[in-house]
């Protein structure tokens, strides 16, 4: 397969196994009763800081969990205007090239330093993403065709779904030369065997903008789209696939070749409304009619177009404007409802975990509370490093939560809740543990280092018991004010059956023999504590 090449890859590549786990701090929790310091347990997450750094933190809870990652990173297109800077030239991205890259970045082009920044951070989200996962990538003709390459690279060109089309406005602009009315949506899967068909639920407004829309007032189900009733395949001798059907003044049609139904199907079919008729020059023909809503009141699904035309820019700019009035000035924000039209076709767990690590406004999070409305329980994690995390992301949420507008212009409320997280100290200082982070901070990431597994609920009886995996248990017995020590007398306190089992302590005085009698693997703090 061909790989994409630049200059920094090299030192890139690998870069986010060397990223510090650094632990989040919950600042806040918000929900309808406002925001309050106590913990209000919800999974609903708003974190700010360094995306990189971030991405690394959830990987103890949460890697292998997010079912749908949405990212619009900056497009590099060179534009100094915007709030959010679009082409990699702010100063704290320039500091960890600096620092990652070398003296090699002073003569990167902006192309090369958006690759070193956005290939790591990839690396993080493939690992975050569920086997059954779906990513969404926004990009424009900047640098489309590089994402393509390291996302084939990443994800494996195999997984790739679509390349999306965005007709983001319906008029032109000021281009010099050709107006440029589209940006891209790259969608991949972690693992595409996993991934069903994908279907959308069907649409007043889909049936309009791609099927014939006849008789909407039919039938209380609403709208519906037109199939053909005759199969344009070869002449079939079976006689319920050729038996004529009574037409609308009692005349009988018969099909040309054969219908794609039989008998009786057709039969129960007219009963329940669900063939149509049309008539020219005389004669009738037979169509079936696909409504938006079943026979058992369920909204039937379709499969997504691959071009989206019915929502546009100036949506997400009207949006922001009702929300913050017309004094706003985040540039070009994505419709709440063009994210939703993209989450709604990746996953249809109502209790699903999405994540947006290129925050921005915060419209994934808007996106996700109103699809919510359906009594769906989806979790969303937003991410970002900009200054304005708690001022205008998070605070579009609260808005959200207790709703805006005025007048016929006023939104209801959709409830919910959320906590807002800054990036904590790491874990390790150099090759010892930062015991300013907490015990169970240390706690949750060595178990995670050795299952990639959450962490079990504290036991009262075994305070140092982290969890069993598998068929071995694990022990992290760690004392913050004395030294430990893995003994026969700790071996009296272990009250999990295991087949084997890993102990962490300062040091140990079992013969070797003894940890090969009950199958113990002794491991030294800080030592033999591993880096993610």
């Amino acid at each position: 397969m061909p790989t994409l090449d630049w200059i920094g890859k090299d030192k890139v590549i690998n870069h986010h196994l060397d990223v510090p786990y650094r632990v989040l701090e919950r600042q806040y929790s918000y929900d309808e009763n406002g925001k309050h310091t106590e913990d209000n347990g919800s999974e609903n997450m708003i974190i700010h800081g360094d995306n990189l750094s971030a991405l690394k933190s959830l990987l103890p809870q949460y890697e292998g969990r997010i079912k749908c990652i949405y990212i619009d990173p900056p497009y590099n297109t060179g534009n100094e205007n915007w709030v959010y800077n679009d082409n990699v030239n702010d100063p704290r991205i320039k500091k960890w090239l600096g620092e990652v890259v070398g003296k090699e970045g002073e003569d990167l082009s902006r192309h090369d330093k958006w690759l070193c920044m956005m290939y790591p951070r990839l690396k993080l989200l493939h690992r975050l993403l569920a086997d059954d996962g779906i990513i969404f990538i926004s990009i424009d003709d900047t640098e489309l065709f590089n994402l393509k390459m390291i996302c084939d690279e990443i994800f494996s060109a195999s997984n790739s779904i679509a390349n999306l089309v965005w007709k983001k406005r319906y008029q032109g602009a000021k281009e010099k030369r050709v107006v440029i009315l589209q940006e891209y949506v790259l969608m991949y899967a972690k693992n595409i065997d996993l991934v069903n068909a994908l279907f959308i639920p069907a649409s007043d407004e889909l049936i309009k903008r791609n099927y014939k829309y006849r008789d909407e007032n039919f039938d209380t189900r609403g709208p519906y789209r037109t199939q053909p009733l005759e199969a344009g395949n070869s002449m079939d001798d079976r006689l319920n696939l050729r038996d004529p059907i009574p037409a609308p003044d009692g005349s009988l049609i018969y099909p040309r070749r054969q219908w794609v139904w039989g008998k009786e199907h057709i039969q129960d079919a007219l009963a329940h409304g669900e063939i149509g008729f049309s008539q020219k020059d005389g004669k009738w023909s037979a169509f079936i009619k696909q409504y938006l809503i079943g026979r058992d009141g369920v909204q039937r699904m379709t499969k997504p177009f691959s071009i989206i035309d019915d929502v546009f820019t100036q949506d997400g700019t009207r949006e922001m404007q009702a929300l913050f009035g017309n004094g706003n000035t985040f540039p070009f924000p994505k419709p709440s409802k063009y994210i939703k039209e993209l989450l709604t076709m990746a996953y249809k767990d109502n209790d699903a975990i999405f994540l947006d690590s290129f925050a921005g406004s915060g419209t994934t999070a808007h996106a996700i509370m109103n699809m919510n409305k359906d009594g769906g329980n989806r979790k969303y994690i937003l991410i970002e490093m900009m200054d304005y995390a708690d001022t205008l992301t998070a605070e579009r949420v609260k808005k959200v939560i207790h709703g805006y507008g005025e007048g016929k212009s006023k939104v209801e409320g959709t409830g919910g809740n959320f906590s807002y997280y800054e990036l904590g100290d790491t874990i390790m200082n150099g090759d010892e543990l930062n015991e300013t982070v907490g015990v169970e901070k240390i706690r949750e990431y060595v178990y995670f280092t050795e299952t990639k597994s959450r962490l079990a609920p504290f036991k009262d009886d075994e305070p140092y018991y982290l969890g069993t995996h598998i068929t071995t248990s694990y022990y992290f017995y760690y004392d913050r004010e004395n030294v430990t020590t893995l003994s026969r007398a700790f071996l009296h306190t272990i009250k999990t059956k295991s087949d084997s089992y890993v102990i962490y302590a300062d040091l140990c005085t079992l013969s070797d023999a003894e940890l090969e009698k009950y199958h113990i693997t002794f491991k030294k703090i800080p030592r033999d504590i591993t880096k993610l």
